[in-house]
């Protein structure tokens, strides 16, 4: 693999991560009253299953979609269900949302789980993705599955996880290569799994290196490279070509690279 370790231009912003960085992650407590959008990928919503008067438990189905596109909408409390109609959302529109009284109790659905996770085939573990509502978390809500499942005769060379978070101020990611490694590293082994990836490479500037000796040793044989701490180092196409030395074409996707 070429590797140039970083790419031309960018930025060197003050960090101010030290404000966070040494802080635990906290779970937020849930208000009194959660409004659940069912607004999905591009302009679409999922169809809401449940009804005014419903009694929901957290992690319960909300909404589905009629397509992979649409991914199933969940529950983040248990409670009750006091309304379904439009509420104005966070860009400024309304849409339509499931509004839950929070019982507080934090009563769960019935989980499914896997005793070999890694063991199922690339198809399954998509329709797992799927069925959890995973999306990205670019704004846009276009669903994992899909970017999980390539176009056949695809070759994935490299599945790329991007710790870098050269920011300012942001240290979720850092804290999560921290706290929850292990978790991290399989989801890794799964994604890879799911889309047929030759290699996983983990990527962290090298202004981490706490995360960077925790990545490196729990992640073996699995490649952990330090990058320079600049801005956009972790840009999609930018991270791309510091690590492979490729660029992905104008107009085309990652796997094109």
């Amino acid at each position: 693999m070429q590797r140039i370790g970083s790419f031309f231009g960018g930025i060197y912003p003050p960090g101010f991560k030290d404000r966070t960085s040494a802080g635990p992650l906290e779970n937020l407590p849930a208000p009194e009253t959660v409004v659940v959008p069912l607004w999905q990928y591009g302009d679409q919503e999922a169809t809401p299953v449940v009804a005014k008067g419903d009694h929901v438990l957290k992690g319960q189905v909300l909404g589905k979609g009629s397509s992979r596109l649409i991914t199933p909408v969940h529950s983040p409390v248990s409670g009750e269900v006091t309304a379904v109609e439009p509420r104005i959302h966070a860009c400024g529109d309304k849409m339509l949302s499931v509004v839950i009284e929070n019982d507080g109790l934090e009563n769960w659905v019935e989980k499914e789980s896997h005793p070999d996770p890694i063991g199922l085939d690339p198809g399954a573990i998509r329709d797992k993705i799927y069925a959890g509502g995973v999306v990205g978390m670019g704004g846009a809500g276009f669903s994992t599955a899909i970017k999980l499942d390539p176009p056949e005769g695809a070759v994935i060379d490299y599945l790329i996880i991007n710790g870098c978070e050269c920011e300012p101020y942001l240290t979720n990611d850092y804290r999560l290569m921290m706290e929850f490694g292990d978790d991290l590293i399989l989801g890794a082994k799964l994604m890879a799994k799911a889309c047929r990836a030759r290699r996983i490479i983990i990527a962290v500037e090298n202004n981490k290196p706490d995360a960077l000796e925790i990545m490196q040793e729990k992640a073996a044989p699995i490649e952990v490279v330090a990058l320079p701490t600049k801005y956009p180092q972790g840009g999609e196409r930018q991270l791309i070509q510091a690590l492979t030395g490729r660029e992905v074409p104008s107009g085309g996707l990652p796997y094109q690279a």
